[in-house]
């Protein structure tokens, strides 16, 4: 797939949060829903639609008003372009500036429309190439590749086993702040002593401590293992 730039297209802002939603709801793979946009986006059913038909006359979306909208080949570039800018710039403000994780998720929506491709690429080369950022979500590369990962939600996990927390969904600062208080970032190795009984909590043994997950942050920890 070959590399559009986002400012080649010249793209509004609004244009690429669009299709940077578009991306993470799964677009790239199957329609997402008008409304779901618009919920996921906060914005009405009715601006969604409107911004959509915009979206398909530059062809970077295809959209039908009952099946909902999916990302072209050149829609999915560029909002992998801007889905690397929006890791890199999470994983600067924490490696670089001292941001704690929780803190990164709005800043850098703020910031990934404005950066450079050359400061896209020293900020890339000065962190020491990463292949994930703070939360575990993979960087794609500039050439618009996601590395599959093949994680699975720690709920899905079955008494026994032996995991490491790989990624944390990164939606929720205080759900965040929650999990690390727990200790579990990614790279944890953790044991799962029982599963969640009646909406229980999930325990886990981590190092020498048990600890108990609710399953409200149990469902925002994805493992490998």
């Amino acid at each position: 797939m070959p590399k559009v730039r986002v400012r080649e297209r010249r793209t509004s802002t609004a244009q690429e949060d669009y299709l940077k939603a578009l991306y993470g709801l799964g677009a790239s793979r199957e329609p997402v829903h008008t409304s779901r946009l618009a919920e996921e986006l906060k914005v009405s059913p009715a601006s969604t639609s409107e911004m959509l038909v915009k979206l398909a006359a530059l062809q970077l979306v295809m959209h039908d008003p009952y099946r909902g909208a999916r990302l072209t080949d050149d829609g999915e570039v560029l909002a992998l372009e801007i889905v690397r800018h929006h890791r890199l710039l999470e994983t600067y403000l924490v490696q670089a500036l001292g941001y704690s994780w929780d803190e990164v998720h709005d800043e850098a929506d703020r910031l990934e429309h404005a950066i450079s491709e050359r400061l896209e690429e020293r900020m890339w080369k000065a962190l020491g190439r990463p292949r994930v950022d703070p939360h575990g979500d993979p960087i794609p590369t500039v050439d618009g590749r996601v590395r599959p990962r093949g994680l699975r939600p720690l709920t899905a996990c079955t008494a026994g086993e032996r995991v490491v927390v790989e990624r944390v969904s990164d939606r929720d600062p205080e759900k965040l702040r929650a999990i690390a208080a727990l200790g579990l970032n990614p790279g944890s190795l953790v044991q799962v002593v029982a599963e969640s009984r009646w909406e229980g909590p999930i325990q886990l043994a981590l190092g020498k401590e048990r600890i108990e997950v609710p399953l409200g942050l149990a469902r925002a920890l994805f493992v490998q293992g």
